[in-house]
């Protein structure tokens, strides 16, 4: 007699969950038996990123009425919030739109899971709140100098956590990403226009020479040295640190994700 698939330990609302890493982290979290929901407003995500057995809501962060609305109709026990704009580089163009959709977005979710009695929330941050870090070896002790509205938007949405946890006893944690690569799926991909390895392998296909840029840097042959995570073992993350949330477990603040 064929057995009924368990039952979920409890449903987590993924914000970005249409995107390159949110998607990743979506399949994470339902093939370990999680009920999970995906809001994503698809300004860069794509829609077919999501199994159709998945329930999806077209919605922006910023909309904190839909957004109370899903954490309610699904009854979400905790956030997982990747949604933002995340271009270090085109942040400097771009500083207040930078600011509505990584800092106000991220008060928006905040208000939304406040009313909804949604407790717990696992934060997507940057390696970009250290800046240009003058040691090799990058802790979650170094010093924070974001270079960026990007940096800066990241490390605020990390205080506005912490704050919340103060005032309202939040569960959370942020984790800092490093440099993101790979796909666990043929059809989960990269599709940044800034990102390298999207870079490379679109010259590649083209027949051009790949581009990487700086000479100068104090390595053997002066291009830089960057620390690169594979995004199944960054969607494993995020789904532990949901579960520890889960169990009641309390966590630091931030937590480093990248190679060493």
């Amino acid at each position: 007699m064929p057995t009924s698939p368990p039952a979920p330990r409890g449903t987590w609302l993924v914000t970005g969950g249409a995107g390159y890493i949110g998607s990743h982290v979506v399949r994470a979290l339902t093939a370990q038996g999680w009920g999970t929901v995906v809001l994503d407003d698809l300004s860069s995500g794509h829609r077919e990123f999501v199994a159709p057995e998945v329930p999806f809501v077209e919605a922006s962060i910023l909309a904190t009425d839909r957004v109370t609305s899903a954490l309610r109709a699904y009854d979400v026990t905790g956030v997982i919030h990747l949604a933002g704009f995340k271009y270090a580089g085109v942040s400097v163009q771009r500083p207040l739109h930078t600011y509505e959709q990584n800092v106000t977005g991220t008060v928006h979710l905040l208000e939304a899971m406040a009313t909804a009695g949604v407790g717990s929330i696992v934060f997507s941050s940057s390696a970009a709140v250290y800046g240009t870090p003058d040691v090799d070896q990058v802790t979650e002790q170094t010093p924070t100098t974001p270079q960026s509205p990007y940096g800066e938007s990241k490390l605020i949405g990390e205080w506005l956590l912490a704050d919340q946890a103060r005032a309202t006893g939040l569960a959370h944690t942020s984790l800092r990403y490093f440099n993101v690569v790979g796909s666990g799926d043929p059809s989960l991909y990269d599709t940044s226009p800034h990102n390298l390895f999207p870079l490379v392998f679109d010259a590649l296909l083209d027949g051009r020479a790949p581009r990487i840029n700086g000479d100068d840097y104090a390595t053997p042959d002066g291009t830089c040295v960057r620390d690169y995570v594979h995004v199944a073992d960054l969607a494993d993350a995020h789904v532990a640190a949901a579960a520890a949330l889960t169990a009641g477990h309390r966590l630091e603040p931030v937590y480093n994700l990248g190679s060493g």
